[in-house]
């Protein structure tokens, strides 16, 4: 079964392309997984608050907007655990390139006005297939508007791409007013493929000792349909590549996505919570699946549950809400009356 894909303008062998996560860190931890079936990898992010520390600036910065990085496991740990700064990240690029036949895919992960453009640099010069830019920014200043956000992400994305020729992906969190909006402007900036949507840590509260305490949970299936949602919207309207991110954790999941319109879907809970092995699983499990119902390729599957393809266009809007809550219903008491809400 033909399982290959192009995303950002590379062939893959498969649409299993594991994310940015702690499991790229080593070219041990590569090898498993491009052996296991992975079609590219997503190396683990360069942080802004790494290369701030290299330049003995990171303290100042250590109290404000702590929860405003998605990968990060703790609120930013002490200098001496951070022990992947810029060179030794570049330098893992090259190593991966040279110990990989499949495509690597560099991850910036940043907030900040004019930083992006030495590393983005960088990272072309070592190899990288195609650049991730994560940006992950907490408007909590009551007075900037949506548009001073909006900005924020356009114009890195902007200085991104007046220096490198590789292929750009802009991840993206789902909180914009105007997510189609926004999607469409960031293809016109030169956005090669949009990652929906990035998963947000968010913190919790610890009443014992009246701290705010960094909480990870893996996600789960029913995580998905808000990226399988809009990649399904956007699919067919914009001029670039969709991966779908969050929630990807069984062979459905991936058909789905697929379905959908994502060029790729990519996984990391499942393989922190199962072992790298399971993109194997569901390699096999995608290609039996396709066999058994008669496609001939996965190109043949997508987009074919997307808006403009499927049956019922008004199923991804408000219909879908009006839907859901009109068929749901309780049963009180031995009356048998059964009761809808909304």
């Amino acid at each position: 079964m033909n399982l290959k894909t192009n995303y950002l303008g590379l062939e893959l062998k498969s649409p299993l392309v594991p994310s940015s996560s702690p499991l790229s860190r080593t070219l041990d931890g590569l090898r498993q997984m491009e052996d296991a079936g992975a079609g590219a990898v997503v190396l683990y992010s360069l942080f802004e608050e790494q290369i701030l520390q290299e330049s003995h600036t990171l303290n100042e910065h250590l109290l404000q907007g702590t929860e405003s990085f998605a990968e990060a496991l703790d609120y930013f740990p002490e200098a001496p655990e951070y022990q992947y700064g810029p060179d030794v990240y570049v330098n893992h690029i090259r190593r991966a390139k040279e110990a990989l036949s499949i495509p690597v895919i560099a991850s910036l992960n940043g907030v900040s006005t004019g930083w992006w453009i030495r590393y983005a640099r960088d990272i072309e010069q070592a190899g990288a297939d195609a650049l991730e830019l994560n940006i992950y920014y907490l408007p909590t200043n009551l007075e900037e508007s949506s548009t001073e956000v909006e900005a924020l992400y356009l114009d890195a994305l902007a200085q991104v791409k007046s220096v490198v020729s590789i292929p750009v992906a802009m991840k993206l969190s789902p909180y914009f007013s105007a997510m189609g909006n926004m999607a469409k402007r960031l293809v016109e900036t030169g956005a090669n493929g949009l990652v929906l949507f990035n998963r947000f840590y968010q913190p919790d509260l610890d009443l014992e000792n009246l701290a705010v305490v960094p909480n990870l949970v893996l996600s789960s299936s029913t995580e998905m349909r808000l990226p399988l949602r809009w990649i399904a919207i956007l699919y067919g309207r914009i001029q670039a590549d969709l991966a779908l991110t969050s929630g990807v954790h069984s062979v459905t999941d991936v058909l789905k996505g697929i379905a959908a319109g994502a060029s790729v879907t990519m996984v990391a809970s499942e393989l922190l919570r199962n072992g790298v092995g399971r993109l194997g699983v569901l390699r096999d499990g995608v290609a039996q699946w396709l066999e058994e119902n008669e496609y001939e390729s996965l190109d043949q599957l997508r987009g074919s549950l997307s808006q403009i393809n499927c049956a019922e266009p008004a199923a991804f809007e408000r219909a879908n809400y009006m839907r859901v809550l009109s068929s749901y219903s309780l049963d009180y008491g031995r009356s048998g009356k059964q009761y809808s809400f909304d």
